[in-house]
């Protein structure tokens, strides 16, 4: 039987803090939140808008997460009255190409996927 404590060579674990970082910033409003910030840095009203079905004190709980994770940084500018602009960090932009190959993965998978979901219902019915 296989020790399954120690990780074979070149093989990664999914650890609890590896698990709790990909919970963090690969989230449902995450992903939305990196798309947004991606493209240009929004203030956070912005962001409201452009995702319409995150509520405000979700938003506020998922930047707080990327910022305390390096992912995202929040910035005071100094307008009248004063504002707070969020941007995407050179950390973050690292995240751009795997959730890319994700999404890809996700993109041409999805007629196996649907198909497989489609039975799994027929046969609990």
């Amino acid at each position: 039987m296989r020790d399954t404590t120690t990780p074979r060579t070149g093989e990664l674990r999914i650890d609890a803090p590896h698990r709790e970082l990909l919970d963090q910033v690969l989230d449902k409003w995450s992903l939305s939140v990196l798309n947004e910030l991606c493209e240009r840095p929004c203030r956070f009203n912005e962001l409201r808008r452009a995702i319409p079905a995150v509520t405000q004190k979700s938003l506020t709980a998922t930047l707080r997460r990327l910022e305390r994770n390096g992912i995202v940084e929040r910035l005071v500018v100094a307008t009248r009255p004063v504002a707070v602009e969020y941007r995407i960090t050179p950390l973050g932009k690292t995240l751009r190409a795997p959730i890319d190959v994700l999404l890809e993965w996700a993109d041409a998978q999805m007629p196996r996927i649907e198909q497989a979901r489609r039975a799994f219902d027929a046969a609990g019915e």
